[in-house]
C-alpha cells in the first residue's frame, strides 16, 4: 500500500506540472482560437532567459545573493516574455485575423522555430542550471501510519505547490477581475466582444503575456529539476495529451487532465511496464489521448461543436 501511495503522489506531482504547461495552450486557444504549437518553445525560451539572467545579474550588480539574483532574473525574464507576446501580436497575429485555422497553426509552428533559434542566439546552447533554492533530498512522511513511512521528493512537492498556486491565481483572475471577464468574453465571441468596445488586439497581447508568464514558471520549475536544455521544448509538448483529455477550452479540464495523465503514467510504468517491456510512461498519455479523440474528441470538459446547416 505504501509503495502504491508513493507512486500515486509522484504522479500527482508530475501531473500538476503538466497541467501548468497545458494551461498555456488553453488560455491562448480560448482567447484567439489558435492552437499554439509554440508553447513548448516558449517554455524553453523562458527557461533559458531565467537561467542566463540569474548568471548575469551578479556580474552586473557585483552582489551575489541567490534570492536577489532569482528575483531580478525572474522580473527580467517576465518582461522579456511580455515583449515576445507583444511582438507576436503586433507582427503576426493582427495580420492573420479571420484567416483559416491551418494558417494560424503554421504561424505558431514558425514562431516555435524562431523562438528556439533566437534563444540559442541570445543565450547559447549549453546545458544551464536554475537554482531557485528548492530542496533536493527526499524525506519520509507518515511514519506512524506506514512502516518506514512514505518516501516523498521535496522538490516535487514544492514544484507542485508553486504550480497549484499559479493555477488558483489565474482562475481567480479570470473569474473576479474586469480584465479576466473581458478575456472570457473574447473567448466566447470575438465579434460580440468587439461590438461592446473590448479591444481585441490588446486582449490578445494580455493573453500571450499570461501564457508567457505561465511558460516562465513552468520552465523555471522544469529547469530546476532537469537542467535547462533544448529537450525542454519536447517535454513541454508532452502536455498535448493533457489538453486533448481535458478539453481545449477548459481551465479545470487542463488541471484534471494533467493529474490523470501524471498518475496514469506513473502507475502504468510501475504496474504494466514489466509486462510490455518498459517505456510505457513515454507513450501512455498519447494512447489515452487517441482513445479520447475516437470517442470524445471535445475532451472531458470541452465544448461540443454542433454545426447547423
Amino acid at each position: 500500500m505504501a509503495f502504491f501511495l508513493e507512486t500515486l503522489i509522484g504522479g500527482l506531482m508530475a501531473g500538476m506540472l503538466y497541467a501548468l504547461v497545458a494551461l498555456g495552450f488553453v488560455l491562448i486557444y480560448k482567447a484567439s482560437g489558435v492552437f499554439n504549437f509554440a508553447q513548448g518553445a516558449m517554455v524553453l525560451f523562458a527557461a533559458l532567459a531565467m537561467a542566463r539572467f540569474s548568471e548575469w545579474v551578479p556580474q552586473w550588480t557585483g552582489y551575489d545573493n541567490l534570492l536577489l539574483n532569482n528575483l531580478v532574473a525572474f522580473a527580467l525574464a517576465a518582461a522579456l516574455m511580455c515583449g515576445v507576446a507583444w511582438a507576436i501580436e503586433h507582427w503576426v497575429l493582427r495580420h492573420l485575423v479571420n484567416q483559416e485555422g491551418a494558417t494560424l497553426l503554421m504561424a505558431t509552428l514558425g514562431i516555435a522555430y524562431f523562438l528556439e533559434g533566437l534563444g540559442q542566439s541570445l543565450f547559447g546552447n549549453d546545458v544551464y542550471k536554475i537554482d531557485i533554492g528548492m530542496p533536493k533530498d527526499p524525506i519520509f512522511v507518515l511514519g506512524s501510519v506506514f512502516p518506514g513511512g512514505l518516501l516523498v521528493n521535496q522538490e516535487d512537492v514544492m514544484a507542485a505547490l508553486m504550480a497549484a498556486v499559479l493555477v488558483v491565481a489565474l482562475s481567480l483572475f479570470f473569474q473576479k477581475t474586469a480584465t479576466g471577464r473581458a478575456l472570457r468574453a473574447v473567448a466566447d465571441d470575438h465579434q460580440a466582444a468587439q461590438s461592446i468596445g473590448i479591444p481585441l488586439n490588446r486582449i490578445w497581447v494580455i493573453v500571450w503575456c499570461i501564457a508567457g508568464f505561465v511558460a516562465l514558471v513552468a520552465g523555471m520549475i522544469w529547469g530546476s529539476k532537469l537542467g535547462v536544455q533544448f529537450s525542454l521544448a519536447t517535454i513541454a509538448m508532452r502536455a498535448l495529451p493533457v489538453v486533448i483529455l481535458g478539453g481545449l477550452t477548459s481551465v479545470p479540464g487542463a488541471i484534471l487532465g494533467g493529474l490523470i495523465i501524471g498518475v496514469g503514467e506513473k502507475l502504468s510504468e510501475v504496474y504494466l511496464g514489466p509486462f510490455v517491456g518498459g517505456g510505457i510512461e513515454i507513450w501512455f498519455a498519447y494512447v489515452l489521448a487517441l482513445v479520447f479523440l475516437l470517442f470524445r474528441p471535445q475532451g472531458l470538459f470541452g465544448e461540443k461543436i454542433i454545426d447547423r446547416v
